[in-house]
């Protein structure tokens, strides 16, 4: 069934508000294009009662905006009633582009400054809605997400704020650590795997790819990814190896111990074309590594696969893998900021999710179970079978 004949069991739990921050305008757009176009096609007998008032609109986002004074300070505003609404705030903490004017210099946004426009928002909302939600693709702090010595545990600390603040739902991708939320045992809080989005545009782009365990093998490029890894390959019915960080624990570089070597456990990867997972890529350094050592064994293709982007030392070495052969495409989401140069890269395939968060907003809308969305080996499965069917 096409998620547009959706049949309507439960009645929303209030009118839909969306307010997608400046960090993530984009992506808000599209959403918001998807839900006022099911939301018309929707047939129920339903619509035009009280209950569903406010149900079909010709768009769905709330104008919202978080001004700074010329000191760097800022206020969060609202400029539409939102009284009894079911609120979505989406927000992308890794939003680099925005600047604003701190004493007549230009400072870029860092993600802290987007998590308190974030909570400025939340703020001017003063209790006036029925029920907030946050939607945080990249979840803030998340890679300070345990302790070890004297340290802060920011995202529990950050977790627990955005609760306090009256917050009910936390709707994340990819959770550097899922634990996180035994910080906040009685809200919501999802962690969603793009896997299917993965695998949708990547035979998109290759239509040629055997999926079957002769010809292609799942890799994890760290001990810590091994569960990601483990549920592609068993949904693709692949083989799966892992590399694990060999270091050196006499000397400490940047504040940690320097990787010696990346040591691989699995069977062969000769003429197999292998799909490197991960959660992000922030300098890109160890995904590369990765890539050369699988080449180094024969592989065949090499694809690389995070659900985050950020290039944090930009892309001229990933430039130079490809030229040389060693990487062959690199898919990541549109969770986070996409720079133009990424963009226009003959490697880069943009695995667009406007579509699946708006799924999982109007599901929420209608207190609907998220069952179905959180676990795609169904839709998987399908899209496999059109692929060798094609094939």
């Amino acid at each position: 069934m096409i998620y547009e004949e959706k049949t309507i069991e439960t009645i929303p739990v209030g009118p839909l508000g969306l307010i997608p921050l400046k960090s993530c305008a984009e992506l808000g757009a599209k959403v918001n294009e998807w839900l006022v176009a099911w939301r018309k096609e929707r047939e129920s007998e339903h619509k035009s009662t009280i209950a569903f008032a406010g149900y079909q609109r010709d768009s769905y986002i709330v104008e919202a905006q978080t001004p700074r004074f010329g000191s760097g300070e800022g206020k969060g505003m609202i400029k539409e009633s939102i009284r009894g609404d079911d609120l979505y705030i989406m927000v992308d903490v890794c939003n680099y582009n925005l600047t604003y004017s701190l004493c007549g210099m230009t400072n870029h946004m860092s993600p802290d400054d987007h998590f308190q426009d974030l909570k400025r928002v939340i703020a001017a909302a003063a209790g006036k809605a029925r029920r907030i939600n946050v939607i945080m693709p990249f979840l803030y702090e998340s890679r300070q997400h345990r302790r070890s010595g004297r340290e802060s545990l920011d995202c529990a600390l950050a977790l627990q704020e955005l609760t306090n603040m009256g917050v009910e739902n936390i709707i994340t991708f990819d959770a550097h650590d899922p634990r996180v939320q035994n910080a906040i045992p009685l809200k919501g809080f999802e962690t969603v795997q793009p896997t299917y989005q993965f695998i949708k545009y990547l035979l998109k782009e290759e239509t040629s790819l055997d999926i079957d365990s002769g010809h292609m093998m799942v890799i994890s490029p760290d001990e810590g990814g091994m569960n990601r890894a483990v549920y592609f390959a068993n949904v693709l019915g692949l083989d799966m190896g892992m590399f694990y960080k060999r270091r050196d624990y006499t000397r400490i570089v940047d504040g940690r111990n320097p990787i010696v070597a990346h040591e691989f456990l699995g069977s062969s990867v000769e003429g197999k074309d292998v799909l490197i997972i991960d959660d992000m890529i922030s300098s890109g350094e160890s995904m590369l590594e990765v890539a050369k050592e699988l080449k180094r064994r024969k592989a065949r293709k090499v694809f690389i696969c995070a659900t985050f982007g950020l290039f944090t030392n930009g892309l001229a070495k990933f430039d130079e893998y490809y030229a040389n052969g060693m990487i062959d495409r690199i898919l990541t989401t549109n969770l986070v900021y996409q720079s133009p140069t990424l963009l226009s890269r003959p490697y880069y395939i943009n695995v667009d999710m406007s579509k699946y968060i708006a799924l999982i907003i109007d599901n929420l809308n209608h207190d609907d179970s998220l069952s179905e969305l959180l676990d795609p080996a169904k839709r998987i499965n399908k899209l496999l079978g059109k692929h060798r069917g094609r094939q």
